[in-house]
C-alpha cells in the first residue's frame, strides 16, 4: 500500500512540476502591421491578415515562455491590389515558394516594469536570423467568456535586404528598413 501511495504522490508531483500553460493568439483581437518609407518622403503601411501563434509557458503567466508565430505571406494587405500582388511576387516575399514567415523564440526575459525582451529566430524566405524584440506586456485579465487573456505589444525594425528581399537594393524607392508593430491578445487554453 505504501508503494502505491508513494507512486501516486510521485506522479502527482511530476504532473505539477512539468505542467505547461498554453496560450493561443486570438486573431480577432490581434494584428501584425508594418510601415516602410517610400521614395524617401512618405510611408506605405500595411498588415498581414492571416497569422497564428502559440505560447508554452512553465508558469501561469508568460515568463520564460516559448513563442511560435507564423504569418501567411499570401495575405499581405496594403489596401492597393496591384501593390499587394507585387509584394507577393518573387521581387519581394515570393509567396508561392515561401508561404510563411516564422518566428520561434529562444528566451522571453523580463527587463523593467512591463518590458521584456523576446529573443529568437525570424525566418523570411530562405533566411533565418537571430533577433531581439522589445515587448511590452499589457497584463492578464478575463475576457467576456471568463477565459484568461494576456496582451503583448512588440515594435521592432528589420532590414529587408538581410532576408533576401532585394527589390530596389539601393533603398531609394523602397527603404531597406521595415518597422513592424505587432499586437497580440493571447487566450489561455
Amino acid at each position: 500500500m505504501k508503494k502505491i501511495v508513494l507512486s501516486f504522490a510521485f506522479a502527482l508531483v511530476s504532473v505539477f512540476t512539468f505542467a505547461q500553460t498554453a496560450w493561443s493568439v486570438d486573431p480577432a483581437h490581434s494584428s501584425i502591421n508594418f510601415s516602410i518609407k517610400h521614395m524617401g518622403i512618405s510611408f506605405v503601411q500595411g498588415r498581414f491578415d492571416r497569422f497564428k501563434g502559440d505560447v508554452e509557458s512553465p508558469n501561469a503567466n508568460l515568463d520564460n515562455g516559448y513563442f511560435n508565430f507564423v504569418v501567411m505571406t499570401e495575405f499581405i494587405n496594403t489596401g492597393v491590389d496591384m501593390r499587394d500582388d507585387h509584394l507577393k511576387s518573387a521581387d519581394f516575399f515570393n509567396a508561392e515558394k515561401f508561404p510563411e514567415i516564422r518566428f520561434q523564440s529562444g528566451a522571453f526575459t523580463k527587463d523593467k516594469g512591463n518590458n521584456y525582451t523576446l529573443k529568437g529566430k525570424l525566418t523570411i524566405k530562405d533566411v533565418t536570423k537571430e533577433i531581439s524584440i522589445p515587448v511590452t506586456f499589457g497584463g492578464i485579465t478575463k475576457n467576456q467568456k471568463g477565459q484568461d487573456v494576456a496582451g503583448l505589444q512588440a515594435k521592432f525594425t528589420i532590414n529587408r535586404l538581410d532576408y533576401n528581399i532585394k527589390y530596389d537594393p539601393t533603398g531609394a524607392g523602397v527603404a531597406k528598413d521595415v518597422e513592424i508593430n505587432a499586437y497580440f491578445e493571447l487566450v489561455k487554453q
